[in-house]
C-alpha cells in the first residue's frame, strides 16, 4: 500500500508564505480524499490564544475535524520566536510534548508547519531544526523569490543537508509587487547549485483567492 504523503513546511524567514504553502498542500490532499492532518505545534503572535490564526487556517484547508488542542499545542501572544515568547512569560514549552502530539497523527497524510526559520529557538535547548530532524519528514523550504534568496536559501539548504534531512523541494514566493531583476535567475541557480527541485516563483497577487489558486497549481506535482 502506498504511504500517505507527509511534509514539513519550513522557511528561510518569517512572512514568506509558509502558511499559504501548507494550506495549499492540505487542500490538495483533502480534494484527493486523503483526510489529511494539519499540525502547527508552535504559533506566536496569537491575538486570541483560543483561536490561533494559522492553525485554524490549516484546519479549514484540510477540512479536518482534529481538535485544535492537538493541532496547535504551544501558543503565545507575543509575535516573537516561540522560545523567546515562552522565556518572557517564564514558561517552558515542552519539546517532548510536541513529539508526543506528532505521534497521534501516525499513518495519516500530514502537513506540519514550522514557525519562522530553521534556527528559531523553541526552548533553551532546541531550535526548529531539531524538531524537523526528530520528525524525519521531507522538507518543503519556502523562500522569497527575489534579491537575497540565493544566500538565505543556500544557508538553509546546507543546514538541512548537514543533518541529513530529506529536502523535497524549494518553493519560491514573490512577497511584494516591486520589480526585482533577480527573479529571472534565482530558481535556476538554486536548482543547479544544490541539485534540488525548485517550484515557482508564485507571483505576488493581492487577491487572496487568486494567490491560493496559484499556490495549489504550483504544488500539485508533489504527490
Amino acid at each position: 500500500m502506498r504511504r500517505p504523503p507527509r511534509f514539513f513546511v519550513t522557511a528561510t524567514d518569517t512572512g514568506v508564505g509558509k502558511t499559504q504553502v501548507a494550506c495549499a498542500l492540505l487542500s490538495l490532499m483533502a480534494d484527493a480524499g486523503l483526510k489529511p492532518a494539519p499540525f502547527k505545534p508552535y504559533e506566536s503572535g496569537c491575538t486570541d490564544l483560543a483561536a490561533p490564526e494559522d492553525a485554524l487556517a490549516l484546519r479549514r484547508a484540510a477540512r479536518s475535524e482534529d481538535a485544535l488542542e492537538t493541532i496547535c499545542i504551544h501558543r503565545f501572544r507575543e509575535p516573537v520566536a516561540p522560545g523567546v515568547a515562552a522565556a518572557r512569560q517564564g514558561l517552558r514549552s515542552s519539546f517532548q510534548k510536541s513529539l508526543k502530539a506528532f505521534g497521534r497523527f501516525d499513518g495519516r497524510a500530514l502537513v506540519v508547519e514550522g514557525a519562522g526559520g530553521l534556527l528559531v529557538p523553541l526552548d533553551k535547548k532546541h531550535d526548529m531544526l531539531d524538531l524537523i530532524e526528530r520528525l524525519g519528514l521531507p522538507v518543503l523550504l519556502v523562500a522569497r523569490a527575489g534579491l537575497g534568496t540565493l544566500n538565505h536559501t543556500g544557508l538553509s539548504l546546507l543546514a538541512l543537508e548537514r543533518r541529513k534531512i530529506p529536502i523535497r523541494a524549494v518553493v519560491l514566493t514573490q512577497t511584494t509587487a516591486a520589480a526585482d531583476a533577480s527573479l529571472v535567475d534565482n530558481a535556476a541557480w538554486i536548482r543547479r547549485r544544490f541539485q534540488v527541485e525548485v517550484l515557482g516563483p508564485v507571483p505576488f497577487l493581492r487577491e487572496p483567492r487568486a494567490r491560493a489558486v496559484f499556490f495549489r497549481k504550483t504544488l500539485s506535482s508533489l504527490f
